[in-house]
């Protein structure tokens, strides 16, 4: 049999044995350690992230199984010579441990082929039925892969071109296997195609680890971009809502009883998606002022999409005269009928700038703070039913006098949440010096965001500082 090699191109000499035998030890440690991670990736918040993190390490386990085999086919020096893997390989489903590599020449002069031993294993065919001829081989393979095979084989023997492609045969247990297939024609003397010779090698379990990393990896984009999407739609919801992160204001603009209003959202330090905190303030018909803050339970495009239908309720019942208790009441009332998020806390209050009277109820929500001559207290809470229920009856008022140069600050209840509720209220009272000295809403908003904006927030809030004229 001739040399599977070009007849002027010269035979290479076979690496040293020590040399092969340090590079062989270094593929197996390497395989060691890939394992190692491999079994020690665990299961994180993430799946999809895990399951690609799987997939990576086992393609280079596979990767590695197969350097570890051609090494050590390579320092036997024969293609027919046992195999010794890099790590035990699994069996085939009839038991018998796959051959990664086999070799095979076919004289085109005698019609005579010769196969490894390691290709009778790969097609799954006996070794007393002998090997298959060129013409033979396409009845093993793939019908959709018969085309591709043809091709190359008929490039090789005609035009002199090298193979490497890949294509998929059934054995005869029923198995699809994967071959990888690197050949060269053989010339005679006078450089015509006397044999072709080649090298298959089963892919199967590296293409399987390929396609597992490769959908892992679309799963997890899917994931960050149905991720993205929802916090992009929330973003715009909220903006549509909240139309920017500080909101200033000058309402009831005749002199008496103006009022300076100054709003701030604070994100939480997790960056989770908001949507869940709302302020509003709104000059109504008759020159009252409704002001409100609250939270939904829950984040995310329901609590942003529910907030703005909460907010458009609100306004409207106000714009109709709705007193604040009353209208709290038709606010339970109206999201008890809805699925989730729910209402975590409100406060709805009603400022008269003829008399510098600020009505207010709430619901579960920290009392208003009036900051004056240099003091600061929480207003008496009213008395009233209890969020959530469903009598249909509407919650206590509460009235208080203000007087020029007087501070409010409205706020929910994730303002201070990484606190005792007491030592928070202490932390906004200790404030007073500040905000009472401050000729506008904005200062007294800084001094309150300086004190309880930092990046440690376990959740978002809200806050309103009113300054009456």
């Amino acid at each position: 049999m001739s040399s599977p090699l070009f007849a002027d191109r010269p035979a290479p000499q076979p690496p040293e044995r020590g040399e092969m035998d340090a590079l062989i030890n270094r593929t197996r440690l390497l395989r060691g350690s890939v394992d190692a991670v491999r079994r020690n990736t665990a299961a994180g918040d993430d799946d999809a992230v895990w399951r690609w993190q799987r997939a990576l390490c086992d393609l280079a386990v596979h990767q590695l199984d197969d350097l570890g085999a051609h090494l050590n086919q390579l320092k036997a020096g024969r293609p027919d010579q046992p195999q010794e893997s890099a790590a035990p390989e699994r069996p085939l489903q009839d038991g018998t441990p796959p051959s990664r590599v086999g070799s095979a020449e076919w004289d085109l002069l005698s019609d005579e082929a010769t196969w490894s031993d390691e290709l009778y294993q790969i097609f799954g065919r006996p070794p007393e039925c002998g090997p298959m001829s060129l013409d033979e081989l396409p009845s093993l393979v793939f019908p959709e892969d018969r085309a591709l095979l043809t091709a190359m084989v008929t490039g090789c023997l005609i035009d002199g071109s090298p193979i490497d492609g890949e294509f998929r045969v059934v054995r005869p247990d029923g198995q699809i296997r994967t071959l990888h297939m690197m050949g060269e024609p053989v010339l005679d003397g006078a450089g015509a195609t006397a044999s072709m010779w080649a090298v298959l090698r089963d892919v199967s379990e590296l293409r399987r680890s390929e396609r597992a990393v490769s959908e892992s990896r679309d799963s997890v984009r899917r994931v960050q971009h149905i991720a993205q999407t929802e916090r992009r739609l929330v973003t715009e919801l909220q903006e549509a809502v909240l139309p920017s992160r500080t909101t200033s204001l000058r309402l009831t603009r005749d002199g008496r009883g103006a009022l300076d209003l100054t709003a701030h959202w604070l994100p939480a330090a997790n960056a989770a998606p908001i949507g869940g905190d709302w302020y509003d303030a709104l000059e109504l018909p008759d020159g009252d002022t409704l002001l409100t803050v609250g939270d939904l339970t829950g984040h995310g495009v329901g609590a942003a999409s529910t907030m703005a239908m909460l907010l458009g309720a609100l306004r409207g019942l106000a714009v109709a005269g709705i007193e604040p208790g009353a209208l709290l009441g038709h606010l339970n009332r109206l999201l008890d009928t809805a699925e989730q998020p729910a209402l975590g806390s409100a406060l709805c209050a009603r400022y008269r700038p003829a008399t510098r009277t600020l009505v207010w109820a709430q619901a579960a929500s920290p009392a208003p703070l009036l900051f004056r001559d240099g003091t600061g207290r929480a207003l008496t809470q009213p008395d009233g039913v209890l969020l959530g229920a469903t009598s249909g009856a509407g919650y206590e008022q509460a009235g208080v006098q203000l007087k020029p140069g007087d501070t409010l600050v409205l706020h929910t209840d994730g303002l201070a949440r990484t606190d005792a509720e007491a030592a928070g209220q202490d932390r906004l009272l200790a404030l007073a010096p500040r905000l009472t000295a401050s000729d506008t809403s904005q200062a007294g908003a800084r001094a309150v965001v300086g004190e309880f904006g930092g990046s440690g927030r376990d959740s978002a809030a809200c806050v309103m500082v009113a300054r009456i004229g």
